[in-house]
């Protein structure tokens, strides 16, 4: 317990998160009994949800939903058991509508599931040190046929840079306009995706010539922070602990995770990069690196980067880390952050 404990201070710097909704229903008849619930609830665990009957009603069924889909329904006032193996981690909305008599009411419970793996903390090597644009508000960060991107905030100065990661010879930038405030990028399908931060508007280029070929807005009220792709859909953060999944043809999302280390929900998950198969994060203002399942948001591993800080004298502690680029050339990682007058090739270890 000692390391896990350990392991979320790198990670968050918070304590953790409260139990689920104890309070009881705004209900006068009916309420879900949540005597025997734990502070909170893992994906291995089954849930069984009673109810209790204060008026001492006639009940002649109950029918049960989890985030409004129907998930089972009992006779009389029976107790109805569900596992949580496919649940998204995060606040589950239990729903139990009674029928009784000719008449129904609802009764209602908040829980939170909770990842129940202990991330492991991970070690890295640094095998080359590069020159960073000190410049550059680093929000988006990653390699396209062995070249490297860079996107950058700040209105006024927010650009895409096609580059030379070791001579720092710029082939191409793109500058957005000074309304702009940029953010993450990916490729995908032979396009370039990026998002802005408040502006909730995003921009599709083409891969090759950086032209811009079309604008798109973001179909939830949501801030732009960082993007990656697996090939198939885009993810995009938002500054919660939220992971969206996109569909890049049309933009829409279809899903989403909540970022979770064991107890604790992991806010402000920033820049972001697919690397075999799990999400490398970094989280904001936090000299570490999460390694994310993208299937069910739990934190597997963690990356303690705060020993990069003594190889530059010129940066403070806001200028934080941020920038996470798979070169799959090499196999090696390059990571670097805001305002930072370095980047480091890392390869990583168990």
């Amino acid at each position: 317990m000692k390391k896990y404990n350990f392991l979320t201070v790198i990670l968050l710097g918070i304590t953790l998160i409260g139990c689920g909704d104890k309070n009881k229903g705004e209900n006068s008849l009916f309420n879900i009994d949540d005597t025997a619930f734990p502070a909170h609830f893992t994906q291995k665990e089954a849930i069984s949800i009673g109810i209790l009957n204060p008026k001492s009603k006639e009940i002649d069924s109950i029918a049960y939903f989890v985030n409004d889909k129907k998930v089972g329904s009992t006779k009389a006032a029976e107790k109805f058991k569900f596992e949580l193996k496919d649940q998204k981690l995060g606040y589950q909305y239990l729903k139990a509508v009674v029928y009784f008599g000719s008449d129904s009411s609802d009764a209602t419970k908040r829980i939170e599931l909770v990842s129940d793996i202990q991330p492991k903390l991970l070690k890295y090597k640094v095998v080359n040190t590069y020159a960073h644009d000190k410049k550059s508000f680093t929000e988006g960060f990653e390699f396209y046929n062995d070249t490297l991107y860079e996107s950058t905030g700040q209105e006024g100065a927010s650009f895409i840079k096609k580059y030379d990661y070791k001579t720092g010879k710029i082939f191409k930038q793109i500058d957005l306009d000074q309304q702009y405030f940029g953010e993450g990028i990916t490729f995908i399908n032979g396009k370039l995706f990026q998002l802005t931060y408040k502006n909730k508007k995003g921009f599709i280029y083409n891969a090759k010539t950086l032209k811009l070929e079309k604008t798109f807005d973001y179909e939830k009220d949501i801030e732009g922070w960082g993007m990656t792709n697996d090939g198939k859909y885009i993810y995009q953060t938002d500054g919660t602990e939220k992971i969206w999944k996109v569909d890049p043809s049309t933009q829409k999302m279809i899903d989403y995770i909540n970022v979770y280390s064991g107890e604790s929900k992991i806010k402000a998950v920033n820049e972001i990069e697919w690397i075999d198969g799990k999400i490398y994060s970094n989280v904001w203002f936090k000299d570490a690196i999460a390694v994310v399942n993208p299937t069910s948001g739990a934190v597997e591993g963690i990356l303690d980067m705060s020993g990069l800080r003594k190889f530059m004298t010129d940066i403070t502690k806001d200028d934080v880390l941020n920038g996470i680029a798979y070169n799959p050339k090499t196999k090696t990682i390059f990571v670097t952050g805001k305002n930072w007058s370095k980047m480091f090739e890392i390869t990583v270890s168990e």
